[in-house]
């Protein structure tokens, strides 16, 4: 099993099929390249997943597979793969399952009457379940494995000793209800809603507020929800929060129209554009634009405030997020065929100083496209290439390499291609190889910016900007020994 299994997704739990397909239809912008569902009855636990976009299987023949009176929940997922082979994406892709009989239909999977199945976003260090998982397993992905750390432990020993990133939901033919967890730091999103008298699960509020349902709540931190048949729910409280939500769910990952604990994504992100001028405010720009989508609130809020002219440049043939590609190839592929100036823009552009604000600047393959843009198509003078996001990756003041370990795909450890242009450079030096001006808003700017918004500090994880380990106090492979780590597994054997 690899050391390091890492992704970022989106999940739902309807108690209908239409309801959670919709619902993971509305959370595509969290994953792509494979989708799946779990039908659970009483007693019964059948899995399809697919790749693709969820749309790719039709919703009509999802219903003909899954026959309604025989279930009354369904769990779904989206996925992006950031690891292993193109033709392992069915096997990484969730729902992931213990036990059942597989059926292998090429670009779908199904697996009939398994004992339990699981979908899951975030990541856990190996360490915690290497010796609850089986050397053979159908996958290399965390979830698989954590599953099999719950069938032997529990759910409450589960979340009580297991420090790590995940919202997961699990069915298990040997309960009636489906459970939900949330771990303590709150890293991953997850939300409970309400739709036609049921209660629900999905990642972000607007799976259920585009859909014709309601928001509820936040999954509280360290607590598990279950969701009975009839559609009610309990939950019960395991242990104390250690907050630390991923300000990239702000910054990139979410919808702009979501709501995530409590706070407003677009009131983020226009606080980041009002900071950003704050901060940088260049004499010679003649007007603000933006790498489309997601920056596009910030760049309009950070024109505004610095009084220059806002004008879009850029269009997407499909809405696909190159991050979210396998491998640098695929990436640099999807920036190519999909990034393009809009029609007149070169007439607009020549010999004009634009700055052009993007998220964040990871690998910097996006940048580079549309630099030459820019420069070659469209012959500017300057561009200022602007990020909302400090760099990412860095070598921390404390000497530890910066990344994610928490299920964004910014491995620390970065395989060779997909290396962080930040790293071991200064700003100048990410200039010269990104062949523009480079601006970073500060570390403080951001927390400002999150502050003005509603967020402290002490409420975000950062570690991948050169912030502090969310996990203080708890296991983590960069902060404390395998000594601790034995330790706690060793207490969670004897639980």
């Amino acid at each position: 099993m690899p050391e390091v299994i890492r992704h970022n997704c989106g999940l739902s739990v309807a108690h209908t099929l239409h309801d959670a397909y919709r619902f993971i239809q509305s959370l595509q912008h969290r994953g792509r390249e494979a989708a799946g569902i779990a039908a659970v009855g009483d007693g019964r636990i059948d899995v399809i997943k697919w790749k693709g976009g969820v749309s790719r299987f039709d919703v009509t023949d999802l219903h003909k597979i899954f026959q309604s009176p025989n279930y009354h929940t369904y769990m779904a997922h989206v996925r992006y793969a950031t690891r292993g082979s193109k033709d392992m994406i069915l096997e990484e892709a969730h729902p992931h399952v213990i036990g059942g009989i597989i059926e292998n239909r090429d670009n779908h999977i199904m697996i009939w009457d398994c004992d339990m199945a699981a979908v899951h976003n975030g990541q856990v260090d190996a360490v915690f379940f290497k010796d609850s998982a089986p050397e053979h397993m159908y996958s290399s992905c965390d979830t698989e494995a954590l599953l099999y750390l719950y069938r032997d432990h529990g759910e409450y020993n589960f979340l009580k000793e297991v420090p790590g990133a995940y919202t997961m939901a699990i069915a298990d033919k040997r309960k009636r209800d489906v459970m939900v967890m949330r771990d303590r730091t709150g890293i991953k999103p997850g939300v409970l809603g309400w739709k036609d008298g049921k209660y629900g699960v999905a990642s972000e509020d607007i799976a259920f507020r585009k859909n014709g349902g309601e928001y509820v709540e936040d999954l509280e931190p360290g607590t598990i929800y279950y969701l009975t048949p009839e559609g009610d729910f309990s939950k019960k409280v395991i242990v104390e929060t250690i907050l630390a939500h991923c300000f990239f769910e702000w910054n990139y990952i979410t919808d702009l129209d979501s709501i995530v604990n409590g706070v407003s994504v677009r009131r983020i992100r226009e606080s980041l554009g009002e900071v950003l001028s704050e901060e940088f405010q260049p004499g010679d720009a003649d007007f603000v634009t933006y790498l489309p989508r997601c920056p596009e609130v910030a760049a309009r809020s950070y024109a505004k405030k610095a009084e220059l002219p806002f004008e879009p440049v850029f269009y997407k043939m499909r809405g696909e997020r190159s991050f979210q590609g396998s491998n640098a190839d695929e990436r640099k592929e999807s920036i190519g065929q999909n990034l393009h100036l809009l029609p007149g823009m070169t007439e607009k552009l020549k010999g004009k100083t634009v700055i052009l604000l993007d998220d964040s600047i990871v690998r910097g393959n996006n940048s580079k496209r549309a630099r030459d843009l820019l420069y070659e198509e469209a012959g500017v003078e300057k561009a200022y290439l602007v990020s909302y996001t400090p760099p990412i990756g860095i070598i921390g003041d404390d000497g530890v390499p910066r990344g994610c370990t928490f299920g964004v795909d910014m491995p620390p450890d970065p395989p060779q291609g997909d290396e962080f242009i930040a790293r071991n450079r200064t700003v100048e030096e990410v200039g010269q190889a990104m062949k523009m001006p480079v601006v970073y808003l500060s570390m403080e700017g951001m927390l400002k910016a999150f502050e003005r918004a509603g967020l402290p500090e002490r409420d975000l994880c950062t570690f991948c900007i050169g912030g502090r380990m969310p996990y203080e106090g708890a296991a983590s492979l960069i902060q404390i020994g395998e000594k601790t780590q034995m330790d706690l597994l060793a207490g969670l054997k004897a639980g």
